[in-house]
């Protein structure tokens, strides 16, 4: 799609590298806590319900704000959006490094979920804005560099972080580190990314479908954030169906009359960006759950302290490294194909870890034997996620990016949610019954589960999409 009044800004990629740098911060609390659980236990005698609240309700609140928090980016300016996020999610750090119970806890990591979600589509919304032709890929190279990344290096650093402060005390920081990120990431905001050209008026957002939205997100997610299918948890599922559909038809409604929706249903029409939506949510759902089940079993089951924990992980971290910068510029060629080739990668990957697992459980070389089948794993990975993201938002306008990514990003974190709800809870079950390897390899095969349908997905819209692209252009 080519745009005849695009100028490139000079300063694009600083502006890229502060974006990138909030975005680390952010998405680093999604897997950073894991190996600080069992400190956050043992403090606050949280329950296993409270740990799962740690993890899930702040993917929770991110996927609940992530559209609404797009769209008024591409109404108000992305840059103000931005700078608002990152302060919210600052207050949720700073009250969650001097949280005093589990409770207090959970609400922080709320809070920090809230902040996360408003600054994620900013993020994809300003590389569309900034950003055209090859070097987009490039940059969503880097930004997909930056989602492997941090979510696989998380428990590395929370390791270091619990090595040097300690277990008593070394969790809180695991938050507060936060609070100098933050700081450094508005300063530079204000310097290098530009006030909006044009606004919109408060009163033309669609507040209703908002509301709509988030009630339908709370509502579905309910039963497993909250690891309860009574019947009342079902009854509000129910009423988040039924709030989702009206959110359909609501803003079908407000596009009849002209008015501007919070999401465009035309948006859903265009092609490659249901299946990529779609993809993503299920490829999250496992991705994120790899982390939290492994960072448990290798504290819990081998008796890795949290920094043995997380240098276990890192291998995936450093596959995903190298390959998102290659995957980001091979998807302008590949397109829908590198994310295929991806996935199969993970799956391997992956599913050599089982293995090894199970062969290896009891050995205390376990993380040595697992170096390799998650540096496969993060490999793969590196050529899904930002590859993904090129494709799926490569034919959405510039005005509708922030709400575009939006849509992609709470797929992703509803993803993650019930990914981790799910795959926690296969994990749990199976350590209750006195069996840590049972309880892993329950987990990593429901991982598995769950990537195996996000490539099905990808590998159906390939072949949609390469019946209709005309022969040379990207699918």
């Amino acid at each position: 799609m080519t745009d005849d009044t695009y100028r490139p800004d000079p300063r694009r990629w600083k502006a890229l590298t502060v974006c990138l740098a909030a975005g680390f911060m952010t998405l680093l609390d999604v897997s950073i806590v894991n190996v600080a659980l069992p400190s956050v236990k043992e403090a606050l005698d949280a329950s296993d319900a409270v740990l799962q609240w740690v993890v899930s309700g702040y993917a929770l609140t991110i996927g609940l704000v992530l559209v609404a928090a797009g769209r008024v980016g591409d109404a108000l300016g992305r840059r103000t959006v931005f700078i608002a996020g990152v302060v919210v999610f600052a207050v949720g750090s700073l009250l969650a490094g001097t949280a005093q119970d589990g409770t207090w806890l959970v609400v922080a990591r709320l809070v920090q979920g809230v902040g996360s979600g408003i600054v994620g589509p900013q993020v994809s919304g300003l590389i569309q804005q900034l950003f055209r032709g090859p070097e987009r890929g490039i940059a969503f190279g880097r930004f997909g560099t930056t989602v492997g990344i941090s979510t696989a290096v998380g428990p590395l650093l929370g390791g270091l972080i619990l090595a040097v402060a300690g277990p008593e005390h070394g969790w809180r920081w695991v938050f507060l580190v936060n609070l100098p990120v933050a700081v450094l990431a508005v300063v530079l905001a204000l310097r290098y990314l530009d006030p909006p050209a044009r606004r919109e008026r408060v009163a033309d957002l669609d507040l209703v479908g908002a509301l709509l939205l988030g009630l339908g997100v709370v509502g579905v997610l309910w039963p497993t954030v909250s690891r309860s299918w009574g019947a009342l948890s079902l009854v509000v599922a129910g009423a988040g169906v039924v709030a989702l559909a009206g959110f359909v038809g609501w803003e079908q409604r407000v596009t009849a009359r002209g008015d501007v929706p919070m999401v465009q249903p035309s948006l859903f029409r265009r092609p490659g960006f249901s299946a990529g939506a779609l993809l993503g949510l299920l490829y999250f759902s496992g991705f994120t759950a790899i982390f939290f089940v492994l960072a448990l079993f290798f504290q819990d089951g081998a008796g890795y302290t949290p920094l043995q924990a997380g240098v276990a992980i890192t291998p995936f971290a450093l596959g995903s490294a190298v390959s998102s910068v290659a995957g980001g510029r091979w998807v302008g060629r590949g397109g829908r194909r590198v994310v295929v080739a991806g996935l199969v990668v993970v799956l391997v990957g992956v599913a050599a870890t089982d293995v090894v697992v199970g062969l290896r459980s009891a050995g205390a070389d376990v993380g040595l034997w697992t170096a390799l089948p998650l540096l496969v794993a993060g490999v793969g990975s590196g050529l899904v996620i930002a590859p993904n993201q090129t494709v799926t938002l490569s034919r959405v306008p510039v005005p509708q990016a922030g709400a575009a990514g939006g849509v992609l990003q709470t797929g992703q974190r509803l993803g993650a949610a019930t990914g981790i709800a799910v795959v926690g809870s296969l994990y749990f079950a199976g350590v209750a019954d006195g069996d840590g390897a049972a309880g892993v390899a329950h987990g990593l095969r429901a991982t598995l589960a769950l990537l195996g349908l996000s490539l099905a997905v990808g590998v159906l819209d390939l072949v949609r999409t390469s019946r209709s692209t005309p022969a040379g252009e990207p699918v």
